[in-house]
């Protein structure tokens, strides 16, 4: 499979260099919303909206700085996107779905600080990918940082029920889950070389 094919992209970003699990960005999400699968599912959801408004934008942004010739003021363009496309998720959510609002907590706006979200857009303008590749890119992306908050939230879930010892309780058993689903999304790095 060519690097430069829209399904690398896509399997690299879901799978081979997980931004969770295998480049360690946006960790704060993922330990802190994954105890239920369900607030796992829509926060995946959110954070992959906003990847998408970012990576178009982002690609938007780079072809006009490039233009002008003021590539320098790309990192402050990146945030106001972010922090934009997260308040719009925010109003959206709280209007239509107040539940699901107080259930992602402070989480939501923490998306606009979420290194995943930034890197995003980083790397797709580093690498210079065309717009197709920036959105199979950003899905990717999406899809992977999903994926790793459901898997997380339905280790979770499944040892709510068991018999923990106190000293792996909490922070700890999360830290030690993370850490093995890590290991296991090491394994994926064959499929395609690391291109991080």
């Amino acid at each position: 499979m060519a690097p430069d094919s829209l399904t690398f992209i896509f399997l690299n970003a879901a799978l081979i260099n997980n931004f969770v699990l295998a480049l360690f960005l946006g960790l704060c999400p993922f330990l802190g919303v994954s105890a239920k699968k369900e607030t796992a599912w829509n926060m995946g959801l959110a954070t992959m909206f906003v990847m998408l408004v970012s990576s178009v934008s982002a690609y938007g942004i780079n072809w006009l700085l490039t233009l002008l010739k003021i590539e320098f003021l790309r990192l402050i363009c990146y945030i106001a996107v972010i922090a934009s496309a997260v308040q719009l998720v925010e109003m959206v959510l709280k209007r239509f779905s107040p539940i699901l609002f107080r259930a992602l907590g402070i989480f939501l706006p923490l998306i606009t600080t979420n290194c995943a979200i930034l890197g995003l857009a980083l790397f797709q303008t580093n690498r210079e990918y065309d717009f197709l590749q920036s959105i199979a890119f950003c899905i990717g992306a999406g899809v992977g940082f999903t994926l790793a908050l459901m898997l997380m939230a339905s280790l979770r879930e499944k040892l709510a029920l068991a018999k923990v010892p106190t000293v792996a309780q909490g922070a700890a058993l999360s830290l030690m889950l993370a850490g093995l689903l890590s290991l296991a999304f090491m394994g994926f790095a064959g499929l395609g070389g690391s291109h991080a």
